[in-house]
């Protein structure tokens, strides 16, 4: 006790006293900040799934339905996860006044933050496809543009047309261009199967390789038009046709019309 009283007196025994005690404070301050910040992040999400429901109730559930299980003329949400409401209502496809056409891209009516809600209203209602975050899409990075054009030949370009640029289908629908597509989109694209695309999950297209088609409808999109008119890069032949056909056609036009002005 005595040898604790000598080090009590000493003079460099007040400043460590107040070190140690501030040392203390502060740690009971951090344990105190990480406890409370955990039911705020939960609080945040279950703000935004509540927010996605009133936006849903307002705007989607006259064709989907109350609850999502979907009606005569909307298909169920039940299970298309967040992928594919943020694809759909990104894009300004849904919502759509007429459910018998093909939804078209136009200006999105609710903003990114309206969309995030909508997404993890939907989301929160069955497993599902989850929006792919930038870490996922690192298509420059991951991606190869040999093997995306490769693939994209084999599985992609029966309907979008060999270069990306659309092309039509039977029965009036059509495959719309991927030229100026954002790359998430394009992702989410092939993981939900939007109309009348199928889903290409990824035992069938990794997510390496959809990254690689990614890089090369990317590399296709910045490829240059040396040749002047590209009329859809529908191909050399058809190119040709089309040019010949028009070129005749006008040569016969200025043939009848020096006849008649002969006469």
């Amino acid at each position: 006790m005595k040898q604790i009283s000598l080090y009590r007196r000493h003079k460099a025994a007040g400043p460590l006293l107040l070190i140690i005690a501030l040392l203390g404070i502060g740690t009971t301050f951090n344990i105190a900040s990480a406890t409370m910040k955990a039911p705020s992040n939960t609080f945040d999400r279950s703000a935004a799934i509540e927010e996605g429901k009133q936006i849903f109730l307002k705007g989607c559930s006259s064709c989907h339905g109350i609850n999502a299980i979907g009606g005569a003329i909307a298909p169920s949400l039940i299970g298309v996860g967040a992928a594919s409401v943020d694809f759909q209502v990104g894009t300004g496809r849904m919502p759509m006044a007429d459910m018998n056409t093909q939804a078209m891209r136009k200006k999105p009516v609710y903003n990114e933050k309206e969309v995030a809600a909508l997404a993890a209203y939907i989301a929160s209602l069955a497993p599902g496809p989850a929006v792919p975050t930038d870490a996922v899409l690192n298509y420059e990075r991951d991606g190869n543009t040999a093997e995306g054009g490769q693939l994209f030949r084999n599985n992609c370009a029966m309907c979008h047309n060999f270069a990306g640029q659309g092309g039509a289908l039977t029965q009036g629908k059509y495959a719309p261009t991927l030229m100026g597509v954002e790359p998430k989109y394009i992702y989410e694209a092939l993981i939900t199967g939007p109309q009348s695309m199928p889903v290409f999950s990824d035992k069938t297209i990794t997510p390496a390789e959809k990254l690689s088609i990614i890089k090369w409808i990317k590399a296709a999109e910045a490829e240059p038009n040396l040749g002047g008119a590209t009329m859809g890069r529908i191909g050399p032949v058809s190119e040709g046709l089309v040019v010949w056909i028009l070129g005749l056609g006008l040569l016969i036009a200025i043939a009848v019309w020096l006849t008649t002005r002969a006469r």
